[in-house]
């Protein structure tokens, strides 16, 4: 018995190990892919600046590739990583939960662009004009391109990975793992992460502050809502299946 659990415990091991190294190729893949065309995104987020970004040393403009590259790899690397995680649990799943889970893969990859774009298109702009002005006349404005771009990925990614929340939320639903009553009962303490990440992200301004504090609450009461359908269904799916039981039971 002992060493059945051994030999089972090995396999799985074995099955996780080769969904992760499928993973890693991918986002390897994908990260070379966007390095071959990095000098074009460059190119595309700067185009509507006024100034001519600097450098400091030969190393910070391989730094802004690396980084443009990566969240390129990242992204494309989302439907991957959910699809390989769907093949290693599928074993526990049933027929239907295999087809549910499954819709979640592409959700996830669009969510994530949502994001970004969100954040890149409301937050960044709204944000970055706010410095601006607050510097005034009172000093040279001198961008670095490291420091340019790290700007913009605090100000998108929080975002990317903030949009998956609905998706996490139905997919660990669906498991079992959580349910709506959870997170009904946390909202307070979730809340308040919530806006401690809005503030933390945007500069010390109550009208950033409150602008993108409210769509991340939004994205929580979504998921609530979200989580009691997939739970209704799941209470309603495991009652029609005791029902012929019991039924057979009688006869």
């Amino acid at each position: 018995m002992m060493q059945d659990k051994e030999q089972h415990l090995v396999e799985h091991l074995g099955e996780l190990r080769k969904r992760i190294i499928i993973v890693a190729a991918s986002f390897i893949l994908f990260f070379i892919l966007g390095f071959v065309y990095v000098k074009d995104i460059y190119q595309w987020f700067v185009r509507d600046l006024d100034v001519k970004l600097t450098v400091l040393g030969p190393s910070d403009i391989v730094w802004v590739y690396v980084s443009l590259a990566s969240v390129i790899a990242v992204a494309a690397t989302i439907p991957v990583f959910a699809f390989q995680l769907w093949l290693f649990v599928k074993p526990a799943l049933t027929a239907k939960e295999r087809r549910i889970t499954l819709n979640y893969i592409p959700s996830l990859f669009i969510l994530f662009i949502l994001g970004l774009s969100f954040g890149y298109f409301v937050i960044f702009p709204i944000v970055f004009q706010f410095l601006i002005e607050l510097s005034g006349d009172m000093v040279v404005t001198l961008f670095t391109a490291s420091n340019y771009f790290t700007f913009i990925l605090h100000m998108t990614i929080p975002f990317g990975v903030l949009f998956e929340l609905p998706v996490v939320v139905m997919f660990l639903t669906s498991l079992g793992i959580i349910n709506p009553f959870v997170l009904s009962k946390i909202r307070k303490y979730a809340y308040f992460v919530l806006i401690v990440v809005a503030i933390t992200i945007t500069p010390p301004e109550v009208t950033s502050d409150i602008l993108v504090s409210i769509p991340l609450l939004l994205l929580y009461e979504i998921s609530i809502s979200l989580s009691k359908i997939v739970y209704k269904r799941k209470l309603k799916k495991q009652h029609e299946n005791r029902v012929p039981s019991a039924a057979e039971e009688g006869v």
